[in-house]
């Protein structure tokens, strides 16, 4: 079959439309890329860099991150504080969940609002709530105090994501397994959460990437001892001008995309048991 020339014209143009949104969106990050092997202590790209001396790239920021043991306890509380509210996150978001996708629950739609408002609620409102609450409460400066406050931030993925994945679950599975005598826990075990584990595994992804790249409300709720990986960097961009940020952020680039690909596999899967 002929193209004719207009239609490929508007094909090409619409393609290099594509290709230009792309590099403007990601250009910024992936500069960053070659800027952390920088040999010298500045964020621009050096004369030696520019003509490719070896000499002018350098692992020495890389070395930085790890032999410094500020950057060592940041990576370590961002773990900590991450997996625990992750799994306090992605438990309470499936059990709400779950709870929404039974039409016999009054007033989904609001309970649903509610759930699903930290994640529309600007940070710093969510952030001065917490810290004056949590305050009255003894929590500020804790691990545990961050945990609840991540935790909740985390819950509105995982409620999102095991709704959309409830949405496509036949039920006469769970009916065909009662009439069978099977009780609702070993049903719910067995059975349903199998079948929406892609689902509820994409959540607590989503929860911990916003757990782990979260900096305002460890600003206020966060002690010295609580400083995370995104709260030492904005130290390090205040208090101590130094590349070692950069080749921190190469390292977080990385980690999103694997969740993307992740969260892209886990779909494809999810799809492929629902088909």
């Amino acid at each position: 079959m002929r193209i004719m020339p207009g239609r490929r014209l508007g094909r090409y143009g619409f393609n290099a439309y594509c290709i230009a949104g792309f590099v403007f969106l990601l250009a910024p990050i992936l500069v960053i890329v070659p800027l952390s092997f920088n040999a010298e202590p500045y964020f621009t790209f050096t004369e030696g860099m520019l003509r490719l001396d070896p000499e002018a790239w350098s692992l020495r920021w890389y070395n930085a991150i790890l032999d410094d043991e500020a950057w060592s306890r940041a990576l370590v509380n961002s773990l900590l504080i991450g997996v625990t509210a992750t799994i306090l996150a992605t438990t309470l978001g499936t059990l709400a969940a779950l709870g929404l996708a039974s039409p016999s629950m009054p007033g989904r739609n609001l309970v649903t609002a509610v759930l699903i408002s930290p994640m529309i609620t600007p940070i710093i409102i969510v952030a001065v709530g917490v810290f004056f609450f949590y305050s009255s409460l003894g929590l500020a400066q804790t691990h545990a105090g961050l945990i609840l406050a991540h935790a909740a931030l985390g819950a509105p993925f995982v409620v999102i994501t095991v709704t959309a994945t409830l949405a496509g679950f036949d039920r006469t599975v769970m009916r065909a397994a009662a009439s069978l005598g099977a009780g609702p826990l070993r049903r719910f075990f067995r059975i349903q959460l199998p079948l929406i584990a892609p689902g509820v595994f994409s959540g607590g992804l989503f929860a911990f990437a916003a757990s782990f790249d979260e900096v305002v409300v460890v600003l206020f709720l966060g002690g010295l001892e609580q400083r995370t990986i995104p709260r030492q960097m904005w130290a390090g961009i205040r208090e101590q001008i130094s590349p070692a940020i950069l080749a921190l952020a190469v390292f977080l680039i990385a980690f999103a995309v694997l969740v993307l690909l992740t969260v892209e596999w886990l779909r494809n899967r999810s799809s492929s048991a629902q088909g």
